[in-house]
């Protein structure tokens, strides 16, 4: 798993070799010397922790608890490494369309090489069987399209959505005057069941289609939405 640091790319490194002196000279160095972190340990176990928590909610309390260290210590220790560009927040879309929304972000990575290196993963091929295979899929997607804003000179519109009762929808592109919902599924073969949290959002929001990315190779229309390959985010 290469992902898309560019010095690795452009120079044909060994991905796993790069990765692994990217995370013990600036993870585990710099932001330690930034965050003022005496404890090496517990920051590195913060790291791992966050990859294993990629696509969920941002708890501060469970992460600092299950690190070692306070609340106020995890909040501080996910600012710094956000501005290091090594993790990254998804915020909630507030629009209330049921009474009650989930207003915590999601966390998620920069590049997904350094997540997967963080998880253990080290070839494509161990990544199929991974618990976490969804999670590491969908942070792709959220990666691949806030290039496509960004590389254009634009704030990524990007949120996802989540009521009370767990109902969500993975993205949310807010385009002023359009909404797209978007799902994203790790599957290489489109089941029916993958439409359905489109489907009961779009009830709600009454926006006329969504989006469903999944890991297949082709583009199509299905139940009234757009289904579109990996590829297609790039």
């Amino acid at each position: 798993m290469k992902g898309f640091f560019p010095r690795i790319h452009d120079r044909g490194l060994d991905a796993p070799a790069w990765l692994d002196g990217y995370v013990r000279t600036y993870v585990e160095r710099d932001v330690r010397q930034l965050a003022g972190v005496g404890d090496l340990d517990a920051l590195a176990r913060f790291v791992g922790l966050c990859a294993g928590r990629v696509g969920a909610l941002i708890n501060a309390s469970s992460l600092g608890a299950d690190a070692g260290v306070t609340h106020v210590t995890a909040k501080r220790w996910i600012s710094i490494l956000r501005a290091g560009y090594v993790l990254d927040l998804l915020p909630p879309f507030y629009e209330n369309f049921s009474k009650r929304l989930i207003k915590s972000p999601k966390l998620y990575f920069s590049d997904t090489g350094l997540l997967s290196h963080l998880l253990g993963i080290r070839k494509a091929e161990d990544l199929r069987t991974h618990p976490l295979r969804g999670a590491v899929f969908e942070n792709f997607a959220v990666n691949e399209i806030q290039k496509l804003f960004l590389h254009s000179g634009r704030r990524p519109p990007l949120y996802f959505w989540r009521d009370s009762r767990g109902l969500e929808v993975d993205l949310i592109l807010d385009m002023g005057n359009q909404r797209f919902p978007v799902e994203v599924k790790s599957g290489e073969t489109v089941a029916a069941d993958f439409f359905d949290s489109l489907d009961q959002y779009i009830k709600l929001s009454r926006d006329p289609c969504g989006v469903l990315i999944y890991a297949g190779r082709e583009a199509y229309e299905r139940r009234g939405h757009h289904v579109r390959p990996w590829w297609m985010c790039s």
